[in-house]
């Protein structure tokens, strides 16, 4: 856990650079060569940002998977050939860094939203969990989804360009969906095909099963896909 305050970011940098410059350079052995390579990924992964408002957030989000799931190269190897770039390490999961905060800020020209919490890989947001309160009966995990999905997607899409999916929880149930999903869609975590039913214990088991750090990564990597419906729009399906 790092409180907000304490991540070297301001409230308009989606990443955190530095974490994610020193993961380049631990992770890639032709960036430890010569680590301003690191800036010239930051500077690929910046403009992957600032076309989510052009190209559209689903657009944006599959080019950033692409390059998390390590499907990008630059020509930093002999001669200039290209080589893979890895910003995780799907397969050694104990050389990342994983970073969990609250109250993560995030400003886009006059628009600003704060996500309860925020789960960060390498300084990079894959998570974000939006938590309500659990003592009022006419607030469930739907008003979090909602506010997800149709505040923080549509106000500050940025936020969302290396999402992995979002999760809204009103302390009693947790429900999990990836970007432009209908609330409708967002499904619970079964953990080894058990029942969910409502309550603390159940909850508990849902975020141990589905926030592991191996558990998060293997949908990144394997269970997450892109594909174009009948009306030709560009969807993002998660497992």
């Amino acid at each position: 856990f790092v409180p907000a305050g304490a991540l070297p970011r301001q409230p308009q940098d989606v990443f955190v650079e530095s974490y994610v410059r020193d993961a380049l350079i631990h992770l890639n052995p032709s960036i430890a060569e010569k680590p301003e390579r690191a800036d010239e990924v930051i500077y690929k992964l910046r403009a992957i940002v600032l076309s989510v408002r052009s190209d559209g957030l689903v657009s944006a989000n599959e080019e950033f998977t692409a390059w998390l799931r390590g499907e990008r190269s630059m020509p930093f190897g002999h001669n200039h050939e290209h080589v893979t770039v890895h910003l995780v390490d799907v397969n050694d999961l104990s050389r990342n860094q994983y970073v969990a905060t609250t109250q993560y800020s995030f400003r886009a020209g006059p628009a600003e939203r704060r996500a309860d919490l925020m789960l960060l890989v390498n300084g990079l947001p894959l998570v974000l969990i939006e938590a309500k309160t659990p003592v009022r009966h006419a607030v469930s995990w739907v008003d979090g989804a909602l506010q997800v999905h149709k505040d923080y997607e549509r106000h500050v899409p940025e936020l969302f360009a290396c999402n992995v999916f979002s999760v809204a929880t009103e302390g009693k149930e947790l429900r999990y969906g990836s970007i432009h999903m209908p609330v409708e869609l967002w499904g619970p975590w079964q953990p080894d095909e058990a029942r969910i039913g409502a309550g603390l214990l159940d909850l508990k088991q849902s975020i141990t099963g589905l926030l592991r750090p191996h558990v998060l990564l293997d949908i990144l990597a394997n269970f997450t896909l892109f594909a174009t419906d009948k009306k030709k729009r560009r969807l993002k399906i998660a497992c």
